[in-house]
């Protein structure tokens, strides 16, 4: 077959350029269009950001720590009577419904959570749950963490040893489960209502359960965090109530949080909410949502917080109305601002942002290498045309050389001859384009 280098050369430029323009990433996926990836990976599997930590595998989602919400198993049909203004999309739902359970993980797979810390103490109702709930995570692929409930429904510190006892159960029956999510190799426990515990209540408690397992506190200020420290293996402060509008000092409360027990080599949970209202359980206060602002905002002040994780307040607390799980009177929407939240990069303040700044999608690598590439190419296909004219050009003076030879003798003219014939043989005559 004839070679046509030329041609060769023009192809390989074009397919070069072509293959080098990118388009524009898609938008982040939101539950309104189509559902975001979940960021788990199947439990016991270790993706890790260091030695530090069990961290599910992402998928579109810019967020570099994993998200999980507070999740409650209280609920009876008739719990559904009391201190409600809304409720689930789901129908009043019982705890113990695994079909339920298992439309809840998916639904929050989909909108970028990665687990579900169960509230728990041990009941035999609430144990039941936990158990049903283990057998649909795993079957789901999906994490768990367990926060304890160290305080009654008075708000009043359990007895220690029931909570010493609680822990040991969790730690014989539950804690090996490759359901329950691990950082630096120990399945993660919260410890509900530490501030009502003294000291020696603590040491108790989780001298018996730390050296296989995680214990962290719930402490609400720099000083409870650092009581305990030594007891205790961080801190995820269950902050509700706050109104990231009016607070000037909530951000940076947590900052110093969360730079102490990183000072220490210890956890820190960062708390986020989308709106609060216990009114209709003996609170005074309410945080508006305002449509997705408030869950925003304080996505973006946890985030900046350097956290190990993220604590969603909360996927299903009706009663402090903090649920994030689709309702009658919001729909699915604070999931749909969460998944684009988990596709996005966290909100910078508007008096801190520069509009003509957009960092690239997790995953996505920066522009500037193709845009040098877009730039050459059209530079060596030029050159490429210039090579193929020069040399067809070159062929015709040879022609007319030869047709001007009209001598034996004539060197020149012979010569000419004796070039087109090898490039005709060789096959580059013309660059190789007809």
């Amino acid at each position: 077959m004839t070679r046509r280098p030329g041609a060769l050369l023009l192809c390989l430029a074009t397919f070069l350029m072509l293959s080098a323009w990118q388009p524009s990433a898609a938008p982040a996926a939101t539950a309104s269009n189509s559902a975001a990836p979940s960021r788990s990976a199947a439990p016991g599997r270790s993706a890790g950001t260091g030695s530090a930590a069990t961290t599910p595998t992402s998928g579109n989602h810019a967020s570099p720590v994993p998200i999980f919400a507070f999740y409650y198993q209280w609920f009876d049909p008739s719990s559904w009577n009391r201190a409600k203004i809304d409720y689930p999309a789901a129908g009043r739902y019982s705890s113990d419904d695994p079909r339920i359970m298992r439309q809840q993980i998916r639904l929050a797979k989909g909108a970028g959570i990665d687990g579900f810390i169960v509230s728990w103490k041990d009941t035999a109702t609430n144990t039941r749950r936990l158990r049903a709930l283990v057998e649909v995570a795993a079957a789901e692929h999906f994490y768990l963490a367990m926060i304890y409930q160290g305080l009654d429904f008075n708000r009043r510190p359990l007895p220690v040893s029931k909570v010493a006892d609680d822990f040991r159960m969790f730690q014989l029956t539950f804690a090996n489960n490759p359901v329950f999510y691990r950082l630096g190799g120990k399945p993660l426990t919260i410890w509900s209502g530490t501030w009502a515990f003294s000291y020696a209540d603590v040491q108790k408690v989780t001298s018996t359960v730390r050296p296989g397992m995680l214990v962290l506190s719930t402490e609400k200020s720099l000083d409870g965090y650092r009581r305990i420290a030594d007891l205790t293996d961080g801190d995820a402060y269950y902050w509700s109530s706050v109104n990231p509008q009016t607070n000037k000092n909530y951000a940076s409360r947590l900052t110093d949080i969360s730079s102490a027990i990183h000072a220490d080599g210890k956890y820190w949970i960062a708390p986020f909410a989308p709106g609060f209202d216990a009114r209709l359980v003996g609170g005074s206060k309410s945080v508006p949502r305002n449509d997705g602002a408030t869950l925003r905002a304080e996505y973006g002040t946890a985030l900046r917080t350097s956290p190990d994780m993220l604590g969603l307040i909360s996927w299903n607390e009706f009663s402090e109305n903090t649920y994030v799980e689709p309702s009658v009177k919001f729909g699915r929407r604070y999931l749909d601002v969460l998944a684009d939240l988990t596709g996005a990069h966290a909100p910078t303040p508007s008096t801190a942002a520069d509009s003509s700044y957009s960092p690239p999608r997790a995953g996505q690598a920066p522009r500037l290498p193709n845009l040098a590439v877009l730039i050459g190419l059209p530079a060596l296909l030029l050159g490429v045309v210039t090579l193929i004219g020069w040399r067809r050009r070159r062929r015709q003076r040879l022609g007319r050389a030869v047709n001007r030879s009209t001598s034996p003798g004539d060197a020149a003219g012979h010569r000419a001859a004796h070039i087109l014939r090898e490039e005709r043989r060789q096959g580059t005559g013309a660059g190789g384009v007809r």
